[in-house]
């Protein structure tokens, strides 16, 4: 611990958990504000999709980037690290603790460890990867990759094709390989971390998903999708609850079909955020009713840090 006086307090887990409402009263608790790192909330059109904190909650506390951005800005976790680590710097002056929450584990990593700076790509690059993933699918990026960089392709997830497309572009505007350019150093943040996971039960929080889909659909998500047909290829829009609905949209199925595979896919992500979590030794994991135990544990960590 590097005893700075100043604690970012992270609550992470996997969607549907309870971050929001815990967050909120610990913000209340350290009078203090909410930083989110849900990379999905950052978008303003996507308002019942990424359940973001409702108007009431927003008001309750200050929170920083939710629905700053539009679907059309081209945003990555390099830039987020370049406007989160100023705010924290910023909030921290008249703040001696901050709370940072969301299930994004790369942006919430971006944060505490830094990301390498990698150069970002000439558009025409960027262009032609898009056009070739739209025309040719999502083969032909593994293809070239396996091809330029075959380290990378090795343990990058070979479904995520803006990964794929990430990596070619520094791949193809700086001759290099991609994993050769990932260092991975670690950055010296100016704040100690107290890390909080939340979990529950798996037939519970499986069933606060389902229960939150059917909400959402209730608020509007289908008129809200709709209106996004336009601009359906942008890739904020490749997102669990907007991909389904487009494809009954497309009467490809059915709206029972689309609600169920939201379900489904949202369990899926779960579980994939919490593979990823889990494999963090410095989080201490909670029930999101547990906040009694969280307090303590906060209170007791932060008599460790010196604080």
């Amino acid at each position: 611990m590097k005893h700075t006086g100043k604690t970012l307090f992270i609550i992470t887990g996997p969607t549907a958990v309870g971050k929001t409402s815990l967050s909120l009263v610990l913000a209340k608790h350290f009078s203090t504000e909410i930083v989110s790192a849900d990379s999905r909330q950052f978008y303003r059109e996507m308002k019942i999709g990424t359940a973001p904190p409702s108007v009431e909650e927003l008001n309750e506390v200050p929170h920083h980037f939710i629905g700053h951005l539009s679907v059309h800005d081209h945003y990555n976790v390099s830039k987020y690290e370049t406007e989160a680590i100023p705010l924290l710097h910023k909030l921290f002056l008249t703040h001696d603790s901050l709370i940072l929450t969301g299930g994004s584990g790369l942006y919430i990593n971006t944060v505490i460890n830094g990301i390498d700076d990698l150069p970002d790509p000439d558009e025409s690059t960027r262009a032609y990867l898009k056009t070739l993933h739209e025309t040719e699918g999502i083969r032909s990026l593994r293809l070239m990759l396996k091809e330029l960089d075959p380290e990378f392709y090795a343990q990058v997830d070979l479904k995520n094709h803006a990964r794929l497309i990430r990596a070619l572009e520094v791949c193809i505007t700086t001759g290099e390989k991609f994993s050769s350019l990932r260092r991975n150093n670690k950055k010296e943040r100016n704040f100690d971390v107290i890390f909080i996971g939340l979990d529950r039960p798996r037939e519970e929080l499986f069933e606060r998903i389902n229960l939150r889909a059917d909400a959402m659909v209730s608020e509007g998500l289908i008129e809200e999708v709709r209106s996004l047909l336009p601009c359906r290829e942008l890739n904020p829009l490749n997102t669990v609850g907007y991909k389904e609905i487009f494809r009954f949209l497309d009467n490809e199925i059915s709206k029972e079909q689309a609600i169920e595979d939201i379900k489904t896919n949202t369990r899926r992500y779960a579980k994939r955020q919490l593979t990823w979590f889990k494999r963090t030794d410095e989080i201490k994991w909670f029930h999101p009713d547990e906040q009694d135990e969280i307090l303590k544990y906060i209170e007791e960590s932060s008599i460790v840090i010196g604080h």
